[in-house]
């Protein structure tokens, strides 16, 4: 399955990605970089990041996309990142808080220190990144900010309280910027994808028997993949969804 639709205020938008270069992020760089946007994404897994701006390269040579290395739990890095990149293209349009880090963790075991670095991963950039476009977007008269979340929190989810903490919490971070930010018409909303099938995912964590059971907890008895996941964020990131802020948009195949 590919995006099907196209979205002329898309061509040329300056488009922020954060963890662009694996799963859901990889299929966000790339469907936005075949709208014509000009994207450009901070990973820390450099070689498939550089295999992927490459592919996209030889696909079309008008296509517009680069990569910079960045560990997003250190904040000067990613504000230096994105400093970069509006020094040499101008003004963010849309930022993509996508990166995070699902790995599991008894709650027996999280001391103070991982449960600070867990933050620092899955909550603590999101924030910081919209801090640091936000004076551009709204000295441009605007922008779409789409953060981030997770079923969860929602579907009472055990085995990794720090992540299911965080991803609660965007939520809220996302309700409390669109409120702040909405007088310099710029829209923050949050997607939620269900249980993505990435490659990570499945060499991690979800064996053959755990996808049946996804499956039987889903309406939908199929898949969810990346590319399911970035139509909405296409939507939200393009001018047709101008009046939409402040909300929450679920892509799970009806499991939550």
């Amino acid at each position: 399955m590919t995006a099907s639709a196209t979205y002329p205020s898309l061509r040329d938008k300056r488009v922020f990605i954060t963890g662009g270069g694996s799963g859901i992020g990889a299929a966000l760089t790339a469907a936005f970089t075949r709208q014509r946007a000009n994207v450009h994404f901070v990973d820390i897994a450099e070689p498939a990041s550089h295999m992927l701006v490459d592919s996209l390269r030889r696909e079309a040579v008008d296509h517009r996309v680069s990569f910079t290395s960045c560990d997003i739990r250190d904040v000067e890095a990613l504000r230096a990142a994105i400093q970069d990149i509006e020094a040499k293209h101008g003004a963010i349009d849309v930022l993509v808080n996508n990166a995070a880090s699902d790995e599991r963790h008894n709650w027996r075991d999280v001391t103070p220190e991982f449960w600070d670095e867990r933050m620092a991963l899955n909550l603590r950039p999101q924030f910081f990144a919209i801090q640091a476009v936000a004076p551009g977007m709204i000295a441009a008269g605007g922008g779409s900010i789409i953060n981030f979340g997770s079923i969860s929190w929602k579907i009472a989810l055990g085995e990794m309280p720090a992540y299911v903490a965080a991803k609660a919490a965007i939520h809220g971070l996302t309700r409390t910027m669109a409120r702040d930010l909405g007088t310099s018409n710029i829209r923050v909303n949050t997607v939620i994808p269900g249980a993505v099938m990435t490659e990570r995912q499945l060499d991690k964590w979800i064996s053959p028997d755990d996808e049946r059971q996804i499956q039987t907890n889903q309406c939908l008895k199929q898949r969810l993949l990346p590319v399911h996941v970035v139509p909405t964020v296409l939507f939200l990131a393009a001018d047709d969804s101008a009046q939409c802020t402040a909300q929450e948009y679920v892509v799970d195949g009806g499991w939550c």
